[in-house]
């Protein structure tokens, strides 16, 4: 419980610090008058004398603004009264824009933080347990494989669905998706041949796909009320997934010593319980995020689902080409992370204890990335951020071959390290440094999904880059065991050049697109 408050009064002191970098005094101010103009539509709709506003619908609402703006006087309001409640509501909005980031946006972010903080310490907890689950009710190496693709599958099938029904609603999708998750967890805990194991593992996918799809869409929400502060709210996001995975690998190892292998997905569940009560307390951001105002224009384009269709997207739109292909590419780089690095960990570093020790060594770094990748997101553009940080995860991948066959050319004793041999240190700075980049890459793509998804579909557009790095990450397990198979032996980390190969390939497609909302 200690550790649980420490790590939210750290996040909540990161979201305060990051509201002091917000607008310029003038920025602010025409922020504020933006913002207030939405926020008190219905009353001035109802305060203003509206028989005099003779345009059409489509400028009654710029001429009533405008009477509520009116510097000459409040001729246009009903009474002194409503002036000087109006007059004291533009204040109090006044203040909360020029703080930062408003309360109704603090508060339901910052639940969304703890609970995701709280179902990832559970997540955490079951990465150790994976593996030795199979082995432990007789699964050969094979169809553990097929388990832990399982998921993915699923994933990958659910993706469009999931976004149109958070488009509806961000949590219906969330709270059922979580619920269905807790559900999933503990049929695996409780499943003891690879048939059951297969379909709760199904389940976790379809699970995760409503939650996921409703958590994007209401991060976008939220974001977009705070634009100029949206790299780094993500980058909070990204970092308190990191800490509670952090915290709960660990934690998860000590359970399954003391209580068994199917404890952790025990855990899992009592997580996602407790993030499904915190989702109950959040406010439904459909509404609030401007749907009725595209509704409003809808006579003049296509339908959402149209304006959504991921084809349609494909088609018309270089960016979403552009961001599928990205993470398509990123994809492939955890597919590395989880087939490749841990075997080469092993071998350069004196075996399972130092391959643990890179890997969380890694983990704790893309915490800083988070931060890095969020602030330049805020200063140079999410697009420049992404292609950046993207091309060095990628080079670094690329380069572990190189480094793995260095001391063969400049002396056997040049790099080594107390954890193991002497190529340790430089595959291990390595690695280290995709992780730094590839976490700071993180809140930049989300930032310019954000940015482009379609108005009152945003979860459905966020999903295309989401399915495409679900697809990949099928495959690319088995095509990156095949090259380590095929080449390993004469080029160490042969399977590592390719993943950072195809992450830069993917992150060329960046420099491609114009910055900002096409």
């Amino acid at each position: 419980m200690h550790c649980l408050s420490a790590i939210l009064i750290v996040c909540l002191a990161a979201l305060s610090a990051v509201q002091t970098d917000g607008f310029s005094a003038v920025q602010k101010r025409a922020q504020c008058r933006r913002t207030t103009a939405l926020q008190l539509w219905p009353a001035v709709k109802e305060a203003a004398n509206t028989d005099s506003v003779e345009q059409d619908d489509d400028n009654k609402q710029s001429a009533l603004l405008k009477k509520l703006f009116d510097t000459t006087g409040g001729s246009s309001l009903r009474s002194t009264s409503q002036t000087d409640a109006l007059g004291q509501k533009i204040s109090e909005i006044e203040e909360s824009e020029e703080s930062g980031i408003p309360p109704e946006v603090l508060k339901p972010f910052s639940l969304l933080i703890l609970s995701q903080f709280i179902l990832f310490l559970g997540v955490g907890a079951v990465i150790p347990a994976i593996p030795l689950y199979g082995q432990s009710i007789g699964l050969s190496s094979a169809s553990n494989g097929i388990v832990i693709s399982t998921p993915a599958v699923a994933l990958l099938l659910v993706s469009r669905f999931s976004g149109v029904f958070a488009d509806k609603g961000r949590k219906g999708a969330m709270m059922s998706g979580m619920f269905i998750i807790a559900i999933a967890d503990a049929g695996t805990a409780f499943s003891n041949n690879l048939a059951t194991l297969v379909v709760a593992r199904l389940g976790l996918g379809l699970g995760r796909g409503l939650a996921e799809a409703g958590e994007r869409g209401m991060l976008t929400d939220l974001a977009n009320r705070t634009p100029k502060l949206r790299g780094r709210a993500l980058a909070i996001q990204q970092a308190s997934v990191a800490i509670g995975i952090a915290i709960g690998a660990p934690a998860g190892g000590f359970i399954v010593e003391e209580y068994g292998v199917r404890s952790s997905f025990l855990c899992v569940s009592a997580a996602a319980i407790a993030a499904l009560g915190l989702y109950a307390l959040l406010p439904e951001t459909v509404d609030n995020s401007m749907k009725s105002d595209a509704e409003s224009t809808s006579s003049e384009e296509s339908s959402i689902d149209n304006k959504a269709d991921w084809m349609q997207l494909l088609k018309t739109s270089q960016t979403w080409r552009s961001l599928t292909l990205c993470q398509a590419g990123v994809s492939v780089g955890y597919a590395c992370k989880i087939a490749i690095i841990p075997i080469l960990a092993s071998t350069y570093l004196g075996g399972a204890t130092g391959a643990g020790l890179l890997l969380s060594a890694a983990g704790l770094s893309g915490l800083g990335g988070a931060v890095i990748g969020g602030t330049l997101s805020d200063q140079i553009g999410s697009r420049k951020a992404a292609a950046l940080s993207g091309t060095t995860s990628g080079f670094a991948l690329a380069l572990i071959p190189i480094g793995l066959t260095l001391q063969d050319r400049i002396g056997s004793d040049a790099f080594t390290t107390v954890m193991g041999g002497p190529d340790a240190s430089i595959f291990a700075g390595l690695v280290i440094l995709w992780s730094v980049a590839v976490a700071a890459q993180g809140p930049a793509l989300t930032s310019l999904g954000q940015l482009n998804a379609k108005k009152g579909s945003e979860a459905t557009s966020l999903g295309l880059p989401r399915a495409a790095g679900d697809a990949t990450y099928i495959a690319a397990p088995l095509i990156l065991g095949a090259v380590s198979d095929s080449f390993g032996d004469a080029i160490p980390g042969a399977a590592c050049g390719v993943a950072g190969l195809a992450i830069v390939l993917g992150s060329a497609a960046l420099f491609t697109i114009e910055d900002g909302k096409e």
